[in-house]
């Protein structure tokens, strides 16, 4: 109830942001229109565009939590506590066999949405829960055989009436860990879309190597939010023998706290301060989800989750949501800027006659040009990075590639399904082996390209880092240009009529190009800074399969004596090999096949991956050049469109004067109204 009352508290905030931030744009769309009739436009297009977009964002914007653990765990029934109703079913293996987005609906329904551009389906609760849910010995079946319970099914979305919901919280409930490697890829495309992932243990089953998998190749070093939740806490007393025994309990508690501890600490380092007491949170979500059904007001002490809920809250409503409205205050507060100075800039030119008023505006024709050089300079900075950070990405793509030979041999061994040799022999063992080490090696490739996409992604940040840098600079230098151009057109300096933090008085180009107006961008500026929205796994996307590299794993579905497999084993005797020759024979089979197709993917992946990053750097450049060329057009056409409109009519420089002071003033309330909700959000987060 605490994080729904601020959540509430925070989304009638960002609706009244949003509500001023429209306001704004309304009142200046509004103004140009009279500006045509009167002295002019003042050139302010691209603000009303940015600011439109930002409201948008702010209205439709939800927090997205992800819920990512090993199967069995408990994380239907977890999220079932947490959102206070039984949802998801739990006692089987149904919505755990699909990626399940649930969000808020006025009305319980269901889409699922299926691959190969099958028509998605539509269904009731009652007929989803029937329709995908499996009975559990199915389940285990499914599992032993590493098939999917739906495999034509790519995920789906449950829309549900409940308050968490409406308050704009979105969960993603994943597979499980164990699931197939397509599947567990569509989970993890997911993670750089969401606001922190709450990854669920099991107190019974600490850290198994499953789940070290994906910690360490797809958690750590990525910058993610994580919460640590050892789910069952309370089963913890199952596997003592006198269960009462308050001593040999503790014990127990203490010695898997130190166990958890030791596997998560490194996942807990937020710039080198270890926060596992505020990441990690021991909870029994049967027991919460038991109270919280038969009463929804139940505190849930002594259950973990008011613990954890707390922390959740701090996170979503004082560190997310602040960032949210700081972002909507530089827009408003960049917006009035500008606006101001073209005021500014528009009420003195109003007395002077044409020819005073040409001469003026030919004056700053140097300063448009200065202008045009800071654009060009930094594009062409733009470039230098782009073609550097393609190469090297691509040459460390290469490099990767050919190094694989080099460790497989040791990297492989704990992929190997364990098999025995007798079973090896069995045609119906065989194939259960070749079906498990198929996946074993999709496990060991997905692995290391997650490897190394985290060097590549390093690259990335660090190329846009130092663009960041570059465009404050440049974002000055313009500044100082612009007030030239007001010393030579009114003879004097502006000045804003409010303070403004360094941010908000750089250019809105820079701005953007610093990566602070994500909010009021609709694609490309994701890639700023972090290189986020940049996914490799579409880059590399069956790079494996297009090459063929999967044809070598026909050794191990054809008659064994025929194949590389069936020829070392003769070699060696059969009947007087043990299990860990043949498993060192094998692997070094594989290698000596995989080893042969290295060279020509490192060759024919260098050029597709180099363009891509090229791709990547162009879009900035592109939206970052569009910006630039928008705010020199619009400085110019303010001018243009005063010189229009004194050779074509007599301007009323009263009623002007009024209307210009009056923009500015209701422009500079609704600023003013986003800032006080901001200094209250700030205060009362704390």
């Amino acid at each position: 109830m605490s994080l729904i009352g601020d959540l509430d508290r925070f989304a009638q905030a960002r609706y009244q942001v949003a509500t001023h931030l429209s306001q704004i744009a309304e009142t200046i769309s509004k103004s140009e229109v009279e500006g045509a009739e009167a002295s002019g436009k003042l050139g302010m297009e691209r603000e009303c565009e940015d600011i439109s977009i930002a409201s948008e964002n702010l209205r439709k914007g939800v927090f997205r939590l992800m819920v990512l653990g090993d199967l069995k765990r408990g994380k239907s029934t977890f999220l079932n506590a947490l959102i206070g109703e039984n949802v998801l079913p739990s006692d089987v293996n149904p919505c755990t066999a699909l990626l399940t987005i649930l969000r808020y609906g006025k009305e319980k329904k269901v889409t699922v949405y299926f691959k190969e551009g099958k028509l998605p389906e539509k269904l009731d609760f009652a007929k989803f829960k029937d329709k995908y849910t499996i009975e559990a010995n199915e389940a285990k079946q499914l599992e032993e055989l590493k098939q999917q319970a739906f495999p034509d099914v790519d995920y789906a979305v449950v829309e549900y009436p409940l308050p968490l919901l409406e308050k704009g919280i979105e969960i993603v409930d994943s597979p499980g860990l164990n699931d197939t490697e397509s599947r567990n890829e569509l989970s993890l495309s997911y993670i750089n879309n969401c606001h922190a992932i709450l990854f669920v243990f099991r107190a019974t089953q600490p850290c198994t190597l499953e789940e070290k998998r994906y910690l360490e190749n797809y958690i750590k070093g990525r910058g993610l939010t994580v919460f640590f939740l050892i789910n069952a806490w309370d089963e913890i007393k199952k596997g003592i023998i006198d269960p009462d025994n308050i001593e040999a309990l503790t014990e127990a508690e203490n010695t898997l706290r130190q166990v958890f501890q030791t596997n998560l600490t490194d996942y807990c380092q937020v710039d080198g301060k270890n926060i596992y007491e505020e990441r990690v949170f021991e909870i029994s979500s049967l027991n919460a989800l038991r109270r919280r059904l038969k009463n929804p007001e139940d505190g849930l002490e002594g259950t973990g989750l008011t613990e954890f809920m707390t922390a959740l809250n701090k996170f979503l409503t004082q560190e997310k949501a602040v960032a949210q409205i700081r972002q909507a205050k530089t827009i408003a507060q960049q917006t009035y800027t500008r606006l101001h100075d073209a005021i500014q800039r528009r009420i003195p030119l109003l007395k002077e006659d044409i020819e005073e008023l040409k001469r003026r505006i030919d004056s700053v024709e140097p300063e448009f040009q200065k202008f045009q050089e800071i654009r060009d300079i930094f594009q062409n900075e733009i470039h230098g990075m782009r073609d550097k950070k393609a190469r090297a990405i691509a040459d460390s793509f290469r490099t990767f590639v050919l190094g694989l030979e080099n460790t497989f041999e040791l990297d492989f061994l704990r992929y190997q399904p364990d098999i025995g040799f007798w079973d090896f022999l069995q045609k119906g063992r065989r194939e259960e082996f070749n079906a498990a080490f198929k996946q074993a090696f999709e496990q060991y490739l997905n692995d290391k390209i997650a490897g190394w996409e985290l060097t590549a992604q390093r690259e990335m940040e660090e190329g846009f880092s130092e663009l960041s840098r570059s465009a404050a600079s440049y974002g000055a230098t313009y500044n100082q240009v612009a007030e030239s151009i007001n010393e030579k057109l009114i003879g004097q300096k502006l000045y804003a009529t409010a303070k403004i933090n360094s941010e908000d008085s750089s250019p809105s180009w820079a701005s953007w190009a610093m990566g602070f107006m994500s909010l009021a961008s609709a694609n490309v500026a994701g890639l700023v800074l972090a290189g986020a929205g940049f996914n490799w796994q579409n880059i590399l996307v069956n790079w494996v399969a297009v090459l063929g590299i999967w044809s070598f794993l026909s050794i191990f579905s054809i008659t064994l004596i025929t194949g590389p497999i069936g020829l070392m084993l003769l070699s060696v005797g059969v009947g007087a090999v043990q299990t860990d020759q043949i498993r060192k024979e094998v692997i070094k089979t594989t290698r000596k096949e995989f080893a042969k197709y290295l060279p020509q993917v490192a060759q024919e992946q260098w050029q597709p991956i180099n363009q891509a990053v090229r791709d990547c750097f162009d879009a900035y450049e592109r939206e970052v050049n569009k910006r630039i060329n928008d705010d020199i057009k619009s400085r110019k056409s303010e001018l243009e469109n005063l010189m229009e409109q004194k050779q074509s009519r007599e301007i009323n420089q009263e009623n002007e004067l009024a209307r210009l002071k009056q923009l500015d003033g209701d422009v500079l309330t609704e600023s003013r109204g986003i800032e006080s909700l901001f200094a209250y959000l700030s205060v009362n987060t704390i």
